[in-house]
């Protein structure tokens, strides 16, 4: 089946059979013939036969033995479905929602849809964005490049306090201090990268800004004075927001960062209105999934969760360590 035909409808018709689904897997992982995990060898591998007897199967079906070290393995070993129990029509089915709702699906909704338990549906989604992680770039972003920072989070609610006789009042806390500073780079028709930063300073987007964007490149950002100290000695030009300026052409250039903007408001309308509330801890993991999404976005579905899976190689996210130290996100 080609990638571009893959869709909801096929998934559920042709690969609700595990045999399916785990020969549609190794011929992603595999378009070449099987390769080893454990010594490397590429198509010098045999599959075992199940076989009866008294206590049930004495092989389980899709294993693989390696001629070279003799060492049997599968399809999952050494990627992010190692040792999970859930199968792998149901895999495909997350991948593929995850990669095919722009907003993204909540562990809720894999929970319902898949029929598996909440927890199996919230570490489900985790793991797939751990294998939509971007790898770091090999070469820099150049050309015309929108940079801009964003708040996630919902505001404090700060109403008037009660102050008891001979107490001082409580410091007054900003309605933005729970929020949580995200800064992306965009080249404007290119690709998108975000980061999380604890605090959106100069200091702090220096770094991040020369280690993605080549030395001549074009940034526009809005009249932010700390993006601005960033990008002492670059190439730099601004838009005025508090003037209501968004656009304008000089010598033919366009100058505007309405790009970075409609990326913003896709992340920030998935975190509102599917997963509701993101913890810091978490945030990364969120923001490799939109932008794994807003840069295949010139593909379709299906070719999008093609690509989706061929990054779960070599990636392996146990639950102690997506859990965190705060309370689990939808």
């Amino acid at each position: 089946m080609e990638s571009k035909d893959l869709n909801l409808v096929a998934l559920a018709k042709h690969f609700s059979d595990e045999d399916k689904a785990r020969e549609f897997l190794e011929a992603q992982r595999w378009p070449e013939g099987p390769i080893c995990p454990h010594c490397g060898e590429l198509n010098n591998a045999y599959r075992l036969q199940p076989q009866a007897s008294k206590k049930g199967k004495h092989v389980r079906a899709g294993v693989w033995k390696c001629g070279g070290c003799r060492e049997q393995f599968t399809v999952t070993v050494g990627t992010i479905f190692a040792d999970s129990h859930i199968p792998l029509s149901k895999w495909l089915l997350a991948y593929h929602l995850l990669c095919s709702s722009k907003k993204g699906i909540s562990a809720h909704q894999l929970h319902r849809m898949l029929k598996v338990t909440y927890r199996s549906a919230w570490f489900m989604a985790h793991r797939i964005r751990y294998s939509m992680t971007q790898e770091p770039l090999s070469s820099k972003l150049s050309g015309v490049i929108e940079v801009d920072e964003a708040y996630i989070g919902g505001k404090i609610r700060t109403g008037p306090q009660s102050v008891r006789p001979g107490e001082r009042p409580r410091d007054r806390v900003s309605g933005y201090d729970n929020k949580a500073a995200v800064v992306s780079v965009l080249q404007r028709g290119g690709r998108v990268q975000s980061k999380h930063v604890g605090r959106v300073n100069a200091e702090n987007l220096k770094p991040i800004i020369n280690q993605m964007c080549a030395e001549d490149a074009h940034i526009m950002t809005d009249s932010s004075t700390v993006l601005a100290g960033a990008l002492m000695g670059r190439k730099h030009d601004q838009v005025n927001h508090k003037a209501k300026e968004y656009v304008r052409y000089e010598d033919g250039l366009c100058i505007t960062t309405n790009a970075i903007e409609g990326y913003f408001a896709t992340l920030k309308r998935g975190i509102n209105g599917v997963y509701h509330h993101v913890g810091k801890q978490h945030l990364h993991r969120y923001l490799s999934e939109f932008d794994f999404r807003y840069n295949a976005r010139k593909v379709t579905d299906g070719e999008r969760t093609v690509l989706a899976l061929k990054g779960t190689g070599g990636k392996r996210l146990m639950l102690r360590d997506s859990m965190g130290a705060g309370t689990r996100n939808n």
